[in-house]
């Protein structure tokens, strides 16, 4: 017979006590632990095991036909080559930031490939949807919408028809009777995500579920369920920015260093083909502080402007500031300035930016930091047409960076006339014949790049 008990969980980590603690021993966060109630159930014992044997690796087939396109390219891309069956992938992002319209639009192009698509709902109301699926575009009968918050009531479609991909928005509205909690509560996620997964592995359907985000970003719930999933999406960018950037934080079936770039239409995401004319439009011309960097992105070479605006301050401690960069890269990059390249900064306010909302971790963005911030320093306008790209050591050298060729390639593509790079890079540049007239210089240290500034 099932009976219940009184358990706390940790909404980080999923962490698991039979008492309340003020600090999860798991992940170390305070006041995380929330009481819920578990259903313990005895557990058949009819019915022998079968015992399963071990496979050796060199006996396992593997066929091409593991992926199928999703008809947009640029998810294409972030998943990989396209979706793999029986995978469970997870679309995380803030409110509005476009996963539900994504979906649809995959759903969609899937529909029209001749594909069967399920669409569970347990937001919203099949007018609801269909009002929103209207804007998109027109759908066949292969779409189908089911709004339920059981997910009995999916296992149950399930078991008389196959669709070819199943959408759930979102995870957090789905339940299970199996266990007595609140919908969107650590037990109810966790079960509901590991019954998902065994049905994605079990029928080769593959799953795209939707999750909520927390204040600072992740996925509301506890962390495991990022681990249980076989892909995290994450959407990026501004709600009131026109385009959105999609990236892989895990991928079990691809590589996790590429992004999707999107602009937001009434009429849904649209693909941006160039991101680098998209990043780069608007950018002012003859104006201090502005320098073009060339950053990978996986295997795709992207161009953004660093905006840097470096004044006088009237406070004892100096202001810094970055949007879009780490404070702490900027704060050592002041540093490496003042005592290798002998320009102090210690009296002003340093403010720094990616223009378009972009968030850059890439090394190579260091030169370029230093351009902005000594142009601005200076008053003194790098030419609009260089631009750079090198990291910066505490000695005061710039290191050779990965992908010079298609950093290169892609400004030379844009129109730039100069590119400074490292001089490590120097001689594989020196060797390609599709960059035109440009003019590409190498530097080793600091001292050498500010006699171009």
């Amino acid at each position: 017979m099932a009976k219940g008990k009184q358990v706390f969980f940790c909404q980080e980590c999923g962490f698991e006590s039979t008492k309340w603690m003020g600090q999860c021993p798991g992940c170390k966060a305070w006041n995380s632990f929330c009481e819920e109630k578990v259903t313990v159930g005895a557990k058949s014992q009819s019915g022998k095991r079968t015992v399963v044997a071990p496979t050796s690796i060199l006996e396992v087939e593997t066929t091409d036909e593991t992926r199928f396109t999703t008809g947009i390219g640029e998810l294409n891309r972030v998943l990989g080559g396209g979706i793999v069956s029986g995978s469970l992938v997870l679309v995380g992002g803030d409110p509005g930031i476009g996963k539900s319209t994504i979906l649809l639009q995959m759903c969609r192009n899937m529909s029209e490939m001749g594909q069967k698509i399920l669409y569970v709902s347990g937001e919203e109301s099949l007018s609801q949807i269909k009002m929103r699926a209207e804007r998109i575009g027109n759908f066949t009968k292969d779409m189908l919408l089911l709004c339920v918050n059981n997910l009995e009531d999916v296992e149950e479609y399930v078991k008389k028809d196959t669709p070819k991909v199943i959408v759930i928005d979102s995870i957090q509205t789905i339940v299970t009777d199996d266990v007595e909690s609140a919908p969107g509560s650590v037990s109810q996620v966790k079960e509901v995500t590991a019954r998902l997964m065994r049905m994605a592995k079990q029928t080769g359907i593959a799953i795209f579920i939707v999750g909520h985000v927390t204040k600072e970003g992740t996925v509301a719930g506890p962390r495991t369920l990022e681990h249980m999933v076989d892909t995290v999406l994450y959407f990026e960018g501004e709600r009131n920015a026109g385009f959105r950037v999609l990236r892989a934080v895990k991928n079990r079936f691809g590589s996790t260093n590429e992004i999707g770039v999107f602009e937001m239409k009434g009429t849904g995401l649209a693909e941006v083909k160039n991101p680098s004319q998209l990043m780069l439009d608007g950018r002012p011309d003859d104006t201090s502080g502005s320098v073009v960097v060339c950053t990978m992105e996986g295997t795709r070479p992207i161009l953004l402007e660093i905006q840097a605006l470096v004044c006088q301050s009237s406070f004892n401690l100096p202001r810094r500031t970055s949007v879009g960069l780490d404070y702490n890269r900027v704060n050592l990059l002041l540093a490496v300035l003042e005592k290798r390249g002998g320009i102090v900064m210690a009296g002003c306010d340093a403010y720094v930016n990616i223009a378009g909302g972009m968030r850059l971790d890439d090394p190579s963005a260091d030169l370029g930091i230093v351009f902005a911030l000594v142009s601005s320093f200076k008053n003194r306008a790098i030419p609009s047409d260089m631009v750079m790209f090198g990291e910066m050591g505490l000695s005061g050298e710039v290191r050779g960076v990965s992908g010079a060729e298609q950093r290169v390639r892609e400004a030379a593509k844009m129109g730039f006339k100069t590119c400074i790079i490292p001089r490590s890079n120097l001689d594989n540049v020196k060797k390609m014949k599709d960059i035109g007239d440009m003019k590409v210089v190498g530097v080793a240290n600091i001292q050498q790049a500010l006699e171009y500034i």
